[in-house]
């Protein structure tokens, strides 16, 4: 699997407007059953690692995501 590549760099605001469908990028790797290693090397998981770090307290670590989908999903 190649490393993910970016072209432009998105705004803060771009970012949080597409939050909803890095979520759901995530939960389709995860209904998959990739690794956390394969997901960890995705786009969506960057994109959720910079809201992370830019607004921690309005934005989950995405391990965490990954975790509780994970849970979700084998329930």
């Amino acid at each position: 699997m190649s490393q993910a590549t970016f072209t432009t760099s998105l705004t803060i605001g771009e970012l949080e407007a597409r939050y909803p469908m890095y979520c759901k990028a995530l939960r389709i790797l995860v209904r998959e059953e990739k690794t956390i290693k394969q997901i960890q090397r995705s786009v969506c998981w960057h994109r959720l690692e910079t809201l992370h770090h830019c607004l921690p307290r309005q934005y989950k670590d995405p391990k965490q995501l990954y975790f509780h989908l994970k849970r979700e999903l084998t329930a």
